[in-house]
């Protein structure tokens, strides 16, 4: 399980309680290669139900003015890692597979005399997988190709975000991909809620790394609280794990998520 926010300077930590049924044989805790908290249950016995109440409470700062104050070097792209930078961030620029789909559709966001304002790309990039994309909140598993989102026009959060993840990686910029929960307010027209939710975070040099949520054009920890950050998004899955049974015997899977503001 993945279900434990990362307390940060950004988040605070107060209390966190986690309740399964039926109660686990062992549940102990311990964090990854990427520092996430996670927590492995094992069972004996049989059960008609698995249920998991994780309950947290937390203390979430938002800068009102965020600083993206970018190192010289970096605040036009193309610019080039420093030999130490670069080396830290070897996995961040792997990408799992190479399209000329993803490379052409990144290119549309550089200027015509090819250097671009860095952040101002990034920005294009988000927005324009706001709004050109359709959001659809898929519950199967798995995460969509991104040349598959780009011909499908539509997915769901975490398709956006290993989709912008290739996209700029194939401009050379590290990224690494992000499950948490978002919060929207009453009235609010913010996609993903009411579920986990996914995005990505961009290592740009002065800045470190910076919350994008393409799917809602965030850019910046606004409404996101992050639980686990990973290179690729099978190594941030919120809950994974088997069990032993007939097939006919698993009826469905269902996820609940509320975040709400404690005034």
């Amino acid at each position: 399980m993945m279900f434990r926010p990362r307390a940060s300077h950004d988040l605070r930590l107060l209390s966190t309680q986690l309740t399964i049924t039926p109660t686990p044989e062992r549940l102990h805790w311990l964090h990854d290669v990427f520092d996430n908290s996670v927590a492995i249950a094992t069972f004996s016995g049989e059960a008609s139900e698995l249920v998991f109440e994780s309950e947290v409470t937390l203390e979430h700062f938002e800068a009102p003015l965020p600083d993206y104050s970018l190192e010289a070097y970096a605040s036009k792209w193309p610019f080039v890692y420093t030999n130490e930078e670069a080396s830290n961030l070897v996995n961040a620029r792997s990408r799992q597979v190479v399209t000329d789909d993803v490379d052409t559709w990144a290119r549309r966001f550089i200027g015509s005399g090819g250097s671009t304002d860095t952040m101002a790309l990034l920005r294009s990039m988000t927005l324009e997988i706001k709004n050109s994309f359709k959001y659809t909140r898929r519950v199967e598993k798995g995460v969509y190709q991104p040349a598959e989102t780009l011909r499908l026009g539509s997915g769901s959060c975490r398709d956006f975000a290993v989709l912008m993840m290739d996209a700029v990686r194939s401009l050379g910029l590290a990224a690494r991909f992000v499950s948490g929960y978002i919060f929207v307010p009453n009235h609010d027209t913010t996609l993903g809620g009411g579920s986990t939710h996914a995005w990505l975070q961009i290592y740009l040099p002065g800045a470190g790394w910076v919350d994008f949520d393409p799917t809602n054009s965030i850019i910046g920890n606004r409404h996101l609280i992050r639980v686990a950050v990973a290179w690729n998004s099978e190594q941030a899955l919120p809950l994974w794990g088997t069990w032993h049974g007939e097939m006919h015997s698993f009826r469905s899977l269902d996820v609940d998520v509320s975040v709400t503001e404690d005034s």
